[in-house]
């Protein structure tokens, strides 16, 4: 069998296949495993720093530390570096995988990457930031907050040095956090909706209270570095010549409507995220069936064993409704538990040394 994405679901996805007795190819895009939630600098020059603020941290090495024995028993063959660019279904039933790599290979040879072939398939390919147009958007310096995130996680590198962080949703809170850990200046979080809804269900606060400790641990690092957070507040535009030197920003009223003056901050980053949307290609290519999530986003639609709507495709993770890094691992253990259990694998099986052709 093939998982696409080393993510949280595809990571967990991969193990759990593997130690249950299945054949796994594990193909990612990404030269390391950790999808952006788990993003970080090159493992061959890493720093004990680098995983610091990480959240779920030890799940992630944990995960990472199996797949990669796993890979050297030969039980996981690990693809780094390879985006999946075609995937079909042939009359046998078996999946083909066309891959391409993405990062550069010191011995490319003449011939292009072997397809992946597999009996079964489980996608995590996971999401990306959703934008909306603002004017000024287009000037340099303006950044999906994901892309800012993933240079400063995946580079140490900065983005700018006086960022203005807006759009909506908890994502804006490690990202912000993030950027004044490493020394950037924060005039403000500007954060579109208030932040109280969670009183409103109460019985689903309580169900994660692990989300609530998160987002008390960011508060906590914008309150020590100073940084205004502003909700009902939206950028309303972004100025400058030839680069971002400024935004104006402005309170909304209870219905969504700018109200009041309107006020600049200056700033040469602007990092910009409203949710996000989940990647739904190699799903959509592939005939799954969709649906339309709570918060508008179509979605891949699956039973209570991630199965989808294609027999012997199963998908986890965000592609099927966003809901964090947590319910990601779980969804990606469970996909690769039932699959195995359709075979007739299960994890004690695999612990005797045998394997099933997948």
């Amino acid at each position: 069998m093939a998982v696409v994405g080393a993510g949280p679901a595809g990571l967990a996805a991969a193990v759990e296949a593997a130690e249950a007795g299945l054949d796994v190819a594990l193909v990612d895009a990404a030269g390391q495993p950790g999808g952006q939630f788990w993003r970080h600098f090159d493992e061959d020059h890493s720093r004990p720093e680098d995983l610091r603020g990480h959240h779920g941290r030890s799940a992630f090495t944990g995960l990472r530390d199996r797949l990669y024995a796993l890979s050297a028993a030969g039980r996981v063959r690990y693809l780094p570096g390879h985006q999946v660019w075609l995937a079909t279904r042939d009359g046998d039933r078996r999946f083909t995988l066309r891959v391409t790599p993405t990062v550069p290979v010191a011995d490319p040879g003449p011939a292009a990457p072997e397809p992946v072939a597999a009996r079964a398939l489980i996608l995590c390919p996971g999401g990306y930031d959703r934008q909306l147009p603002v004017p000024g958007w287009e000037l340099p310096g303006v950044m999906a907050a994901g892309g800012v995130q993933a240079l400063l996680k995946g580079h140490r590198t900065l983005a700018g040095r006086r960022a203005v962080v807006g759009g909506t949703g908890p994502f804006l809170l490690p990202v912000a956090a993030g950027l004044a850990r490493a020394g950037a200046r924060i005039p403000a979080v500007v954060e579109a909706n208030a932040t109280l809804g969670w009183l409103r269900d109460p019985v689903g606060t309580i169900s994660a209270p692990g989300k609530g400790i998160e987002a008390a641990r960011y508060a906590a690092t914008l309150a020590r570095h100073r940084v205004p957070y502003r909700t009902r507040t939206v950028v309303r535009a972004i100025l400058g010549d030839g680069r971002v030197e400024a935004v104006r920003i402005a309170r909304l009223d209870r219905r969504g409507r700018p109200t009041g003056p309107e006020r600049e901050l200056a700033a040469d980053l602007v990092a910009l995220g409203w949710g996000f949307t989940p990647s739904l290609e190699l799903p959509l290519m592939l005939g799954a069936a969709t649906r339309q999530d709570l918060d508008g986003s179509l979605v891949v639609t699956v039973d209570a064993w991630q199965r989808s709507s294609v027999d012997g495709v199963y998908v986890a993770g965000e592609a099927t409704g966003v809901g964090g890094a947590a319910l990601s691992v779980s969804e990606g253990r469970l996909s690769a538990l039932a699959l195995a259990a359709s075979l007739g694998r299960s994890r004690s099986r695999s612990r005797s040394g045998t394997t099933a052709g997948a």
